[in-house]
């Protein structure tokens, strides 16, 4: 998968297009992601006890990892990305536009 948990990425088509956020989740054997505030979903809760709230919530739904691209917080526009070696041996994700390192 070309995004991991904790990137920044941009919707890139569906209801949530143009969205950015951070990864929140990835499944790789479904080919989908979670991304923070990005199709969003309503959700009845029961409680279960005393202590819980009842009611409906809202709640980010998965999307596959096509629908989304890496975002290049550098030059501000969702990026493919490229791998180079480090001297160490480490692999670096680079952003294609700006050729900037991407974390």
């Amino acid at each position: 998968m070309h995004v991991k948990t904790g990137d920044t990425v941009m919707v890139i088509t569906g209801s949530a297009k143009g969205t950015i956020g951070k990864v929140l989740e990835v499944a790789p054997k479904k080919e989908t992601v979670i991304v923070e505030g990005a199709k969003m979903v309503k959700k009845h809760k029961k409680s279960n006890n005393a202590k819980d709230v009842s009611g409906i919530i809202d709640k980010p739904a998965p999307i596959h990892c096509s629908d989304v691209m890496l975002y290049c917080t550098k030059c501000k526009k969702a990026t493919r990305i490229s791998v180079k070696m480090n001297d160490d041996g480490s692999k670096v994700r680079v952003c294609k536009h700006c050729g900037a390192t991407i974390e």
